[in-house]
């Protein structure tokens, strides 16, 4: 492989290269500069935003680095502090300068000029947004609802079983639900099950609070509720809540009847009398769970020749990533649950964290967050930090067509033809229960925000109520009822990213029509695929898709095309 390039932070043209934020005094005088300077021409403007963007990204660095940190680290009480200190006394401060700001850009006579380009008309709409939505009186409520959300990570973060005399995370231990030993699987269903009610009151009662702030948040900004506020705080211009209610219908009327057929096929190949929860994740046919790989090293180089042969820029990029030390994949006691992959606003060169095991799903996901991060150097070089902004509808296309794209080199990962057979056809099933999954939680999080004041029974009834509606019905859940009442609790989109879930759906049915080019032309599939990423924010979601070659579309006509092709690839594995 190629040598790998070295990265360094571009230099900075406004703020100097030795500045280092430590709190508001220093950044003060940067607003200032920008607050008070006079604005003569378009070039003027532009300066400006240039210069605006460069201030707004080693801000946004310094905070990356802490939320990181944080997350990476739980029990470290001087990043917890850290990333406090930023919220409560940073960010505070930075808002309403920030809506100053927007304010002298929207006044300016020079801003119909630079609307003329492509970026700036979607900035410019943006901006125009914020200043839209911006109330004084929540920024307090801001504070407060980003140090509820901590309470989440550190809560999670601390959860650890004992098994057969080893301490374990619950990432660690939920692999073992892949036992062929079926009394294994009760015993550690059970013991992680237990593990995650022993905070269910906790955890019920940070949601409410979370509820409550962010309705406070919506009333204040003059909507109904927070659902409607997101909508518009989050962009989304080009789709409407109707629009997800549409993909809703479509998930339980074109995919669960799919889920119900796998699931009986499941029930049967293990010759169960009453599939339980506990029989989800196991092999069908009683084969030992598939491993992916050995350790987080492992992990790495067989990632990065997978990404290389499927063009070696993509390979490149995990490599810098390698190199710089921006890769941390192995769960760990003290670590937060989930993976990401975190945008380094000056530098260009993202950071990947995750809870590997050694399992399939893991690989899975180091592939998902690899498509962020290539999407991340291919916006590097784009004007303004806004451009690269890219609405998480796009994002998440560049993350799970990637997972599909890479399905080609997954030999890697399991040189045997069985296993790598096997490893395709998990991943195909669980794109057909990951979309009601996504149509579960989405549709809930409108529940929950539309009625803002429901007691705990009613949003357990309407859990359950929705729940039903996406699942199979095979699923035996007697003598588990706490626990299904609570399965929403485990997702951390609900109180660390509210509404962010929806796109992981838009985005796999978008993924799926991108591979289906791939599979027909694969060099075609990829350019589009390149083509689109490279665009960041300079187009429209529907642009976007469309210079990838595929359509932003939930009708059920659509999601039966892409699920019927879909069907077909699993039939000929």
């Amino acid at each position: 492989m190629d040598a790998v390039k070295k990265i360094e932070r571009p230099r900075r043209k406004f703020l100097p290269d030795t500045f280092s934020l430590t709190d508001w005094p220093v950044l003060k005088p940067w607003f200032d500069n920008l607050l008070e300077r006079t604005i003569e021409s378009a070039g003027d403007l532009r300066t400006w935003f240039k210069d605006r963007s460069e201030l707004e990204a080693v801000i946004a660095e310094d905070f990356a680095w802490r939320y990181i940190n944080m997350t990476r680290f739980t029990e470290n009480e001087d990043y917890s502090k850290s990333y406090q200190y930023f919220v409560e006394n940073i960010q505070p401060k930075i808002a309403p300068v920030s809506d100053q700001l927007n304010r002298k850009a929207e006044a300016s006579v020079f801003l119909s000029e630079l609307t003329k380009e492509a970026g700036f008309d979607i900035m410019i709409r943006n901006l125009k947004k914020d200043i839209e939505l911006f109330r004084e009186e929540n920024i307090p409520l801001f504070t407060e609802i980003s140090l509820e959300q901590q309470k989440y990570n550190q809560l999670s973060g601390a959860m650890m079983v004992e098994l057969a005399g080893k301490e374990l995370t619950l990432q660690q231990a939920a692999v073992r639900l892949m036992s062929t030993d079926r009394a294994e699987r009760e015993k550690v269903y059970h013991k992680i099950t237990t593990r995650r009610l022993q905070v269910k009151q906790t955890l019920d009662e940070l949601f409410t609070r979370l509820i409550a702030l962010r309705h406070q948040v919506a009333v204040n900004a003059g909507f109904a509720n927070f659902r409607d506020y997101m909508f518009t705080a989050m962009g989304r211009f080009d789709y409407t809540p109707q629009d997800c209610f549409n993909f809703h219908d479509s998930v339980a009327s074109e995919v669960v009847p799919m889920l119900n057929y796998l699931t009986h096929e499941r029930k049967k190949s293990l010759g169960v009398t009453s599939l339980k929860p506990w029989d989800k994740a196991v092999d069908p046919q009683g084969r030992d769970p598939l491993k992916a790989f050995t350790d987080g090293s492992d992990l790495t180089e067989k990632a990065i020749t997978c990404f290389h042969r499927i063009d070696p820029y993509l390979g490149q990029c995990l490599s810098i990533m390698k190199e710089m030390g921006h890769l941390d994949l192995e769960s760990r006691k003290g670590k937060a649950p989930g993976g990401y992959n975190y945008p380094l606003a000056e530098i260009g060169v993202p950071f990947i964290f995750m809870n590997a095991t050694s399992t399939l799903r893991d690989m899975v996901t180091l592939m998902h967050e690899g498509g962020h991060a290539v999407h991340n150097f291919l916006t590097r070089e784009l004007e303004l930090n806004d451009f690269k902004s890219t609405p998480s509808e796009v994002a998440e296309l560049a993350s799970m067509s990637m997972e599909l794209i890479s399905m080609d080199e997954w030999d890697i990962f399991f040189p045997d033809a069985e296993a790598l057979k096997r490893a395709k056809r998990e991943h195909l099933e669980d794109i057909i229960e990951t979309l009601p999954w996504v149509a579960t939680i989405d549709k809930f999080q409108h529940w929950i925000y539309e009625n803002p004041n429901h007691s705990l029974e009613e949003r357990k009834a309407s859990w359950n109520k929705i729940l039903t509606q996406f699942s199979d019905s095979i699923t035996d859940w007697t003598g588990e009822e706490v626990a299904k009442d609570f399965l929403w609790q485990k997702q951390l989109h609900l109180y660390e990213v509210p509404f962010y879930y929806i796109e992981y759906g838009m985005a796999q049915l978008g993924a799926v029509a991108i591979w289906r080019n791939y599979k027909h032309d694969k060099e075609k599939g990829l350019q589009g695929y390149m083509n689109a990423l490279k665009l960041g924010y300079l187009k429209s979601i529907p642009e976007v898709y469309e210079a990838a070659g595929i359509q932003f579309d939930f009708s059920s006509a659509y999601i039966r095309e892409l699920m019927g092709f879909v069907k077909r690839e699993l039939e000929k594995l």
